[in-house]
């Protein structure tokens, strides 16, 4: 089994906090932020809408592709997000069997 690697983005509202975050497995880490198992900004600020995410195949792929978008203006992530995902629905309510 190959491993894939995730770069995300959760936010709360279109007009609300967006976080970008890595991981390999994005079931379980869109669990940890519903649950708020991890202190820290996604749970300060409730953000747990699952709104956007890239697989890859590499973890230096994922982080590069991590570090590029959090350096990015807003709106270019919100054109991002809407490309894909323009009612910006929680993607992870596709996880549900």
């Amino acid at each position: 089994m190959i491993e894939a690697y995730y770069v995300y983005m959760l936010a709360t509202r279109k007009d609300g906090p967006i976080y970008i975050g890595i991981t390999n497995d994005l079931h379980r880490r869109v669990f940890e932020h519903k649950t708020h198992a991890v202190k820290g900004f996604t749970a300060k600020y409730n953000v747990d809408r699952l709104v956007y995410f890239e697989t890859f195949e590499t973890p230096d792929s994922a982080i590069a592709r991590e570090k590029q978008l959090k350096k990015w203006h807003r709106a270019w992530k919100v054109a991002l997000i809407e490309r894909d995902n323009p009612h910006w629905r929680d993607l992870a309510e596709e996880f549900v069997p």
